[in-house]
């Protein structure tokens, strides 16, 4: 939950909850080490090692702040690493890593991850899970959002445009939609997840996410 303190002066500040503090220091010491890693050359059937520290041979990342890359198309995956490369997608941990892999390289690493089986996710609050299964099955007509099922599938399986879903992290979950919404991440097609998220609460999200880390893929 965010939290505020207020100073001398009455306005307010924000206060990362301490949860959040070490979740933050392990994920930044996790791209500390990776960027010391030297540039890998992909070789066929092989994770690359730039990839592995944080998101796992497997493809399945046990960091919530990193994805799981395991399953998602090879197509959505190398565009996905060129977006990074060429600034259309803005991270300062993957942006670095994606200028470290050679062009011809890309191809075989999105192969990679894509053969490799999704791990389950992990579900805390049941009817929040509950409330977001309505979301992703049917939208929120109240406010024109359209179920996420039309583009991610029934069961989160995905297409090579839109990412597979099926047990991908809560936490990382949350955090796209809400880079979406404020447009901190923009390289959707025709911009159709920035405008779903500008209609979602906060709420909305919450729940959806912890609907689809339950899903399977299959």
């Amino acid at each position: 939950m965010t939290q505020y303190g207020q100073n001398k002066a009455g306005s307010f500040r924000y206060r990362r909850p301490e949860h959040q503090k070490q979740s933050f220091f392990s994920v930044m010491l996790v791209f500390m080490v990776s960027i010391m890693l030297p540039l890998a050359v992909q070789v066929e059937g092989e994770p690359n090692a730039l990839c592995t520290g944080c998101h796992n041979e497997d493809g399945n990342s046990v960091t919530p702040e990193f994805p799981k890359l395991a399953g998602l198309d090879a197509v959505y995956i190398a565009k996905q690493i060129k977006d990074f490369k060429n600034d259309k997608r803005v991270s300062e941990i993957m942006g670095p890593m994606a200028n470290q892999i050679p062009d011809k390289d890309i191809g075989l690493l999105a192969s990679y991850f894509s053969k490799q089986k999704r791990s389950v996710g992990i579900v805390t609050d049941q009817q929040l899970a509950a409330q977001g299964q309505q979301i992703y099955d049917d939208g929120i007509v109240s406010s024109a959002v359209p179920a996420c099922s039309g583009c991610h599938g029934e069961k989160g399986e995905g297409t090579d445009k839109f990412p597979r879903l099926a047990g991908q992290h809560t936490v990382y979950l949350i955090t796209q939609m809400n880079n979406f919404k404020n447009a901190v991440r923009n390289n959707d097609p025709r911009k159709v997840m920035r405008a779903i998220t500008m209609r979602m609460t906060e709420q909305d999200m919450k729940a959806a996410a912890e609907y689809i880390t339950s899903l399977k893929g299959e």
